[in-house]
């Protein structure tokens, strides 16, 4: 019987397989498609966006550098021109990265624009190295909980595990067999990702367009459009793709008589905006878009996912490990819940804004005077970036539940080689907690030495996803905080 058994092999399936496999705990990941070189998997249907906080994420694990060599790109990427809200572009010029709280210069770039096929493939690999096994061509149609394990019907077959995660995706299988509820809103549009060929490219624009009839975006990739149809969301997935339907919709939606010759590729979604209602039932657990699903406006999925595993993870080896303190996993939800909460009323306020007729184009033409402010331009960075996003701990001090800044030694020693093998870091700036964390050394790891910027803290407490626990000076206040994260039977 494995500890844990994850289906999905996407990359919030594979992601969480590498922390739990990494914390020594055996996995199974199983994945209903058989070949993982799905054209919609590669550019540019499949291309997908890490912010601030997924990089630095992929940094501190050691996978950046190889995720940037399978996207293509060996150098670091600034911040581009087509950062927007509801299709209304950005000046980066207007952002003010030093108004946000704690940040530190970090090596990791401010945003990577890769693949999934990128990003699958390097997770896939560290999670094998790691020794999860990963079976595709499975599909799984149900599960019978019990109270020590689950038993995962796929075919004739049966898989028994202690624990199941469910990162199967919006029409996930494993959440409507645990009987968590999925509630949201309905979709307005369908949206349309191709890649196609045009006899008359030039009526097609460049970049983000709103118009009286819907949204369209023309990349820089040849031949990639993409286009909001607002129908209702009635033709997603229900109707064949063909050339002379993408013709009609991007006709209307461009207000052009532009002329498609070909569609090397195609695909559709919608703005449905839904959420589990909880992330846990039992021994079953949910992340990524088995969780929640909403349009790809700003690119949260990807990250959302990600941070949902990298929550997830190590609250679960140490459930598993026997040495969580009590309630230690029911904090996946509390904390992962009310964030996917704010990005999909990020993504439904979008919508709204981006709506057909007078009186979404008056209110576009407000936004599009106060997003030139540096305010509001600030305040929308800050929001896809994910850099000030702060989980509530229980705690008055600023740091604490917030990402841990990049904090360097005066060695030289950054955060990110320490936390590159999961385990969390006591970062004892002063020497003042040496005889105290003895206690802990199994579990977080610990580094006394002054830094080349402390921010003001004598130590800090990270734990294993990068999320400050604590922060101080006293050994106390320290104790009481080691004991609600990381001492079995103390909560």
């Amino acid at each position: 019987m494995d500890d844990v058994l994850i289906v999905g092999g996407g990359p919030v399936g594979l992601f969480l397989a590498g922390e739990l496999a990494g914390a020594g705990c055996s996995v199974q990941v199983l994945e209903r498609e058989p070949d993982p070189d799905a054209p919609s998997k590669s550019l540019p249907l499949g291309m997908r966006t890490l912010w601030d906080l997924s990089a630095e994420v992929f940094y501190r694990r050691g996978l950046l550098a190889d995720i940037l060599t399978a996207s293509g790109s060996g150098e670091k990427v600034v911040l581009p021109r087509t950062l927007h809200f509801a299709g209304i572009l950005v000046d980066p010029d207007a952002i003010d990265v030093g108004r946000l709280p704690f940040q530190l210069p970090s090596s990791a770039p401010e945003r990577v624009v890769t693949s999934l096929a990128a990003v699958e493939s390097v997770l896939g690999e560290r999670a094998a190295k790691l020794g999860a096994t990963v079976r595709r061509g499975v599909e799984v149609s149900g599960l019978e909980p019990h109270d020590d394990h689950v038993v995962v019907r796929a075919g004739a077959d049966e898989y028994v595990a202690r624990w199941v995660v469910g990162c199967d995706g919006g029409r996930s299988t494993v959440r409507v067999a645990a009987g968590i509820d999925f509630e949201g809103t309905d979709p307005t549009f369908t949206g349309y990702t191709t890649h196609v060929t045009m006899d008359d490219p030039q009526k097609v624009r460049f970049g983000f367009h709103l118009t009286p009839w819907g949204m369209y975006l023309r990349t820089q990739y040849e031949g990639h459009v993409g286009m909001n149809d607002f129908d209702g969301g009635a033709f997603d997935r229900s109707q064949e793709l063909t050339l002379e339907h993408l013709q009609e919709v991007l006709r209307r939606v461009t207000g052009t008589d532009v002329t498609l010759t070909g569609v090397r590729a195609a695909s559709t979604f919608t703005d449905r905006a839904r959420q589990a209602t909880t992330y846990r039932r039992g021994r079953v657990l949910l992340a990524g878009d088995a969780a929640h699903i909403h349009p790809p406006l700003g690119g949260q999925g990807l990250n959302l996912g990600i941070g949902d595993a990298l929550n997830l993870g190590w609250k679960l080896a140490a459930t598993i490990h026997g040495q969580a303190p009590a309630g230690l996993l029911d904090t996946y939800t509390e904390e992962r819940h009310p964030i996917a909460a704010q990005v999909l009323d990020w993504t439904r306020a979008q919508v709204a804004i981006m709506q057909p007729g007078p009186l979404a184009q008056a209110v576009q033409g407000v936004i599009r005077e106060l997003i030139r402010t540096p305010d509001v331009a600030t305040y929308i960075y800050d929001r896809l970036s994910g850099l000030s996003m702060r989980y509530d701990l229980g705690s008055d001090q600023p740091l604490v539940g917030r990402n841990a800044p990049a904090f360097r030694l005066a060695d030289g020693t950054s955060l990110a080689e320490l936390m590159a093998d999961g385990k969390g870091v006591i970062l004892d700036f002063a020497g003042s907690l040496r005889d105290a964390a003895t206690t802990w050394h199994d579990r977080v790891r610990y580094v006394s030495g002054p830094a080349e910027d402390d921010l003001g803290f004598d130590a800090v407490l990270i734990r294993p996803d990068g999320i400050v626990a604590w922060a101080g000076g006293d050994v106390p206040s320290f104790t009481e905080a080691m004991n609600r994260w990381f001492t079995a039977g103390v909560r």
